[in-house]
């Protein structure tokens, strides 16, 4: 049995190969080759795999302007048949004849051609044959990696068809890439093509390229498999780097969501003493503000939808800092120098808060949707980079300098450090404390707010989105140095890093109780962190 398998599979490779090698015959002929369109349909109308497989050959060898309709619709499963019959559902589900592209009233009896694994990847040969001279660049870039996927010998014509004509640098090197994995698999290429197609898959060098060189040490010739011996060290060792590379840059992303989280809690800790638990909730409350806005945007404006993190964020900034005034006036200011008062204190808020959120939008995630310009992803030297994570680390940074200039070069930020530094000489000297101290929390808590805008795109927005985030924004800010923002930046990309690294080794629980650990002896050591602030403090 398996060998007559193993029979009808080699023929049938046979029957693919000589096929897409007239496609592109039968495309430099045009209109001319467009008969054999018709058996091609006959065979795809009889229900039969092995029938199907030999028409999916036949459609591409015939070049018809069709055959790449015909391909793209098998593979949406949007090619149906009825005997003598075969016609194509197009987007809106109107049916037209497959080889004529006319419309078809009599839609009764139809059904679609069925596929198995074999007619599928007979199916994905074909697709990379009829794309791979497409006029669209990303089309042709991904039928070669489609090809290079695939590896099937048949599509080599077409390969060396598609390289004598490209231009662009790009995608040459991902068709050349695709000819050698193709030649790789191929059990007639000499031994001088296999050694060259394993030259270039080293070149590639990804996880891909690990597998193939893998497979020719195992299967290939000795001077192959020397060549691919040789090669594997090689591109280990460029992965290692690169999977280092790309810790290094998670982290950084990471440690960018925990200095958000973490500034404006480095703030209020600093300046006022006051632990507060309830710094994740405006955190949740600046993700909740970005919903809304959304969903105001979806329902009015649809059109500006790309514009709704930008409108979100000064709204979540002014709805967190006016929460914050009423925390402070309502609550905190009765309970300075109680530090272990204001931390029950706020986190009854919390409980609080969360609550209200709970009744007001339920308990369920809601959907925050991405803007164009923070989906997808693309690649920098080897390395998979997410416009997302890309926009929150800049917009992070932002934050960061436009605290640090705040800080330095207003008046506002002048009595800001007074009172971090001596509160009864900046009272003494005539600054009025208990303002500094509500703009404080005003202000720590609308940056907690924006960034629960930026945290809206990376997490789940619900009810405990802060809680997630509230303990690690203490270690940050006390491992950086409270009221230090260049220790809490320092702080808060050591940590990420570091949880990267970690997670691998120790896993995601245990890592994070590695860090902790750290913290705890480290603060042995150095109890005002990182970066300690200086000052004669009076209070001290």
């Amino acid at each position: 049995m398996n060998g007559a398998v193993s029979f009808s599979l080699r023929s049938a490779l046979r029957r693919l190969r000589v096929a897409l090698a007239a496609s592109f015959i039968g495309l430099l002929a045009g209109p001319a080759l467009a008969g054999p369109l018709e058996d091609a349909l006959t065979k795809l109308s009889t229900d039969k795999f092995d029938q199907t497989e030999a028409g999916i050959g036949e459609v591409v060898a015939s070049g018809a302007p069709q055959a790449a309709t015909i391909i793209e619709a098998m593979g949406d499963n949007r090619l149906l048949f009825k005997p003598g019959s075969v016609a194509i559902k197009t987007k809106d589900g109107k049916l037209v004849d497959a080889a004529t592209m006319q419309p078809i009233t009599d839609d009764f009896g139809y059904k679609p051609v069925r596929l198995n694994n074999r007619v599928r990847r007979a199916l994905e040969a074909a697709v990379g044959a009829t794309t791979l001279m497409s006029p669209d660049p990303a089309v042709r870039l991904s039928a070669a990696e489609a090809v290079f996927k695939s590896r099937d010998g048949g599509a080599l014509p077409a390969l060396d068809a598609a390289i004598a004509k490209e231009q662009n640098a790009k995608i040459k090197k991902a068709l050349t890439e695709a000819r050698a994995a193709v030649l790789l698999a191929k059990p007639d290429a000499t031994d001088t093509e296999k050694v060259a197609a394993v030259e270039t898959i080293a070149e590639r060098g990804d996880q891909d390229s690990l597998a193939l060189l893998n497979a020719a040490a195992r299967d290939g010739s000795p001077i192959v498999k020397l060549a691919a011996e040789s090669s594997i060290g090689a591109v280990a060792r460029h992965l290692q780097v690169l999977n280092a590379i790309q810790n290094v840059w998670y982290g950084l992303s990471l440690g960018s969501v925990l200095l958000l989280a973490a500034i404006g809690l480095a703030i209020t800790f600093g300046v006022m003493g006051v632990i507060n638990m309830a710094h994740g909730e405006m955190v949740m409350l600046g993700a909740y503000t970005t919903f809304v806005v959304q969903e105001f945007i979806r329902a009015k404006y649809p059109a500006l939808f790309g514009w709704s993190l930008p409108l979100a964020l000064p709204l979540a900034f002014l709805v967190t800092a006016a929460v914050g005034v009423l925390i402070e006036r309502g609550i905190i200011r009765f309970l300075y120098g109680r530090p272990l008062e204001t931390l029950l204190a706020t986190w009854g808020v919390s409980l609080i808060l969360q609550q209200m959120v709970r009744t007001i939008f339920g308990p369920t995630n809601r959907e925050v949707g991405a803007p164009s310009y923070m989906s997808g992803s693309f690649e920098f030297f080897g390395l998979a980079i997410t416009y997302g994570r890309l926009w929150i680390v800049v917009f992070s940074l932002v934050v960061f300098l436009t605290l640090l200039v705040v800080m330095k070069a207003t008046s506002f930020g002048l009595k800001m450090r007074a009172v971090t530094q001596n509160r009864r000489m900046a009272s003494a000297m005539g600054i009025r404390t208990p303002w500094v101290d509500s703009m404080t929390f005003a202000l720590g808590s609308g940056i907690a707010g924006i960034a629960g805008v930026a945290l809206s795109q990376i997490d789940n927005v619900s009810p405990n989105l802060g809680q997630s985030y509230i303990i690690d924004s203490f270690m940050v800010v006390v491992f950086g140095g409270v009221g230090n923002l260049w220790g809490t930046f320092v702080a808060a990309l050591t940590l990420g890093i570091a949880n990267k690294f970690l997670e691998p080794l120790a896993g995601a629980v245990l890592g994070k109780i590695a860090v902790l650990v750290f913290i705890i002896l480290f603060i042995q050591k150095r109890p005002r962190g990182l970066f300690a602030l200086k000052g004669r403090a009076v209070e001290a």
